[in-house]
């Protein structure tokens, strides 16, 4: 029977926290990113994002870090089957940092942690016979439990004709020769763990590890000498990591020198990072040596994954994916530092982003000056808005009934409770930046931007309306296109997704190509927003232009969704009909038209709190019945 799974990693799988501050001591760190880690839980997510089928055999603790490994593996893509819950221990946890280009320190917090708990018993025959490979690791050959437990998987594996894949991954704190204080450290020669790792040998057949980790699998400290006592027990492919020269690979005898072994192109950046370059590294080998390639096709894979690795700062969240490494392959970069190269960093956003549904049909409750002149002007006070918008909450619930591709527009100023009830539900949340009505855009709170939005949950996407025109005086255009650039930078740098809002009808005519033109302005200064949200367009071929413009700038762009502009409903529906036959076109993002008029007579006091809750989720169950009937009827032509 064919695999399911191309390979099934075990051991190690931790929470890493890196020290924000690149070039302090971890004494002074004041801030950090979290991150999966840990070498077999790192090649599980980089081989998924290599296209592999992968999965994951560990232990997590029954608390928020474990369920964060959990949730993380599955965004990735990777079989989590295997994962056990230990209710008695906490999950792993590293803190890391960048000194300099040489020194890395690192603080493994793993006293009786969840992964070290690994039992034989948590190894299932059929979920290891469902891959083609499987990878065992050198730090869980450090006990006898976790020992035990490999040893397991491997004869299963072997039992059913798959391929066993050792990295010899050293850690010799991790073996009990260092101490706490030695995380950073490499290699300690031992002939107690030489001696303990000789028996796996013999039954792998790709053996990898660096220089160093190599000496201490052969039991040398020269080499081709360590690397012979291996094959002399090993049929294994042999890969030897070289650092920034590459990887020379051994499928047979070992030769005179190391450079006559099979080696792929090598690819010189700038080391930013080492710490999970090398399983980076070996997800890249993986990905061609599970598919049968050529070794150099294999070292290529491997040696660009890595050096993707070493250029960027944390270990899992780097590693690339497919269309992003063969976007480098083909097309290399001008960077050395690859972590400044745009072109590849949206790509590697764009598709290690979490997943979304391919619609959206969202209630916009994000309005603050036109809730603020509507209570001035029926005399109530505005106190009572953030209630209000914890009722459109319950509207928008009740109509998506928990189904995916809805969402809500929520701002924090009014909207803060709003936004704490919105996360009970399975919605897609865009929350605004702008000052309201501010032309030239400014941003709400003053202030730094960065800071303002570090503070947000990573699900919130970043929504920004501004209104521009190609007519705009050239130093209001330069202004606002400034602040766009401001604001894509932040979300690319602390991980936001961005919604950009462009209204250009207030301002100026609204011809057929406008829109499709300020698009492709913005696209020009490299301004790329996950999303778009646009206003109802004069024509069909207004809606085409935008989305041959959007086609062509970015094709990872997840679309775009009309906005409402206060629209009576079957103006709407007449606007849902012209842009559901443009593909890019995946939804709405309406407000006004819904909950105007609940608004108005609830914050007169004319309106029940339930009443106003069934007069928006009526309306927006329109809306919905709308574009659903439209966007079928669109994609049936």
């Amino acid at each position: 029977m064919k695999p399911a799974l191309d390979v099934i990693t075990i051991g190690r799988a931790s929470v890493d926290l890196y020290g924000q501050q690149v070039g302090g001591r971890l004494e002074d760190m004041a801030s950090f990113s979290k991150a999966v880690g840990g070498c077999p839980a790192n090649i599980a997510i980089g081989t998924a994002r290599l296209g592999l089928k992968s999965g994951l055999v560990t232990r997590v603790g029954d608390e928020a870090m474990g369920r964060f490994i959990r949730e993380q593996m599955e965004r990735e893509g990777v079989a989590t089957d295997g994962i056990v819950t230990d209710e008695q221990r906490l999950t792993a946890l590293v803190i890391l940092g960048v000194r300099d280009e040489d020194s890395f320190p690192l603080i493994f917090y793993r006293d009786n942690c969840a992964d070290m708990a690994l039992h034989e018993n948590d190894i299932d025959e059929s979920f290891i016979a469902s891959a083609a490979a499987v990878v065992v690791t050198g730090t869980h050959f450090s006990r006898e439990t976790t020992a035990a437990a490999q040893k397991k998987a491997i004869r299963i594996a072997k039992a059913n004709g798959r391929k066993v894949v050792f990295d010899v991954d050293y850690r010799p704190n991790l073996w009990g020769l260092l101490g706490h204080g030695a995380g950073e450290s490499r290699y300690v020669r031992s002939n107690a763990v030489t001696e303990h790792l000789k028996p796996i040998l013999a039954d792998c057949d790709l053996v990898v590890g660096t220089e160093e980790e190599l000496h201490i699998a052969g039991g040398s400290e020269d080499t081709l000498a360590a690397m012979r006592a291996i094959r002399a027990i090993s049929k294994a492919t042999i890969v030897c990591k070289r650092g920034p020269m590459g990887c020379v690979v051994f499928p047979g005898e070992i030769p005179e020198s190391l450079d006559d072994g099979v080696r792929g192109p090598g690819f010189p950046v700038e080391v930013y990072n080492v710490l999970g370059a090398g399983d980076a590294f070996l997800s890249g080998f993986l990905r061609g040596w599970l598919r049968d390639e050529k070794l150099e096709t294999c070292c290529a894979y491997a040696n660009a994954s890595g050096a993707f690795a070493v250029s960027r700062l944390l270990c899992s969240p780097e590693i690339p994916t497919f269309p992003e490494l063969q976007h480098f392959l083909k097309q290399g970069s001008r960077h050395k530092a690859l972590r400044f190269d745009e072109d590849i960093n949206h790509i590697h956003w764009a598709t290690t982003r979490r997943p979304q549904p391919d619609t959206l049909m969202a209630l916009a409750i994000d309005h603050r000056m036109q809730l603020e002149a509507m209570a001035k002007e029926i005399g109530a006070p505005v106190e009572r808005i953030p209630d209000f918008k914890v009722l459109a909450v319950q509207a928008a619930a009740r109509v998506a009934g928990g189904r995916p591709g809805f969402g809500m527009l929520i701002d924090g100023t009014y909207g803060r409770e709003a936004l704490f009830r919105a996360a009970d539900h399975p919605f897609w949340i865009g929350r605004p930046v702008e000052l309201p009505g501010s032309r030239p855009l400014d941003f709400e709170g003053g202030g730094s931007l960065g800071a303002k939005l570090v503070e947000w949950p990573v699900g919130h996407t970043i929504k920004c309306l501004c209104f521009y025109h190609p007519d705009d005086p050239p130093e209001l255009m330069e202004r606002q296109e400034r602040d766009l650039l401001r604001l894509h930078d932040a979300a690319r740098r602390i991980g936001r997704e961005l919604l950009v809002e462009i209204i250009a009808g207030k301002h100026g005519t609204l011809k057929t190509d406008t829109v499709a033109g300020i698009l492709q302005r913005l696209y020009d200064l490299g301004i790329k927003p996950d999303w778009w949200k646009l206003e109802p367009q004069r024509d069909e071929a207004a809606w085409h232009a935008i989305g041959h413009v959007i086609t062509r700038n970015d094709a990872y762009c997840r679309g775009i969704v009309l906005l409402g502009l206060e629209a009576p409903e079957d103006e709407l529906e007449a606007a849902f009909a012209a842009a559901a036959k443009e593909p890019q076109v995946k939804g709405f993002a309406v407000g006004r038209t819904i909950f105007n008029e609940a608004a108005r007579r609830w914050l007169k006091g004319e309106m029940s709190d339930e009443a106003a809750v069934n007069d928006m989720a009526s309306r927006f169950q329109r809306l919905v019945d709308s574009w659903q009937k439209v966007s079928a009827r669109a994609k049936a032509a």
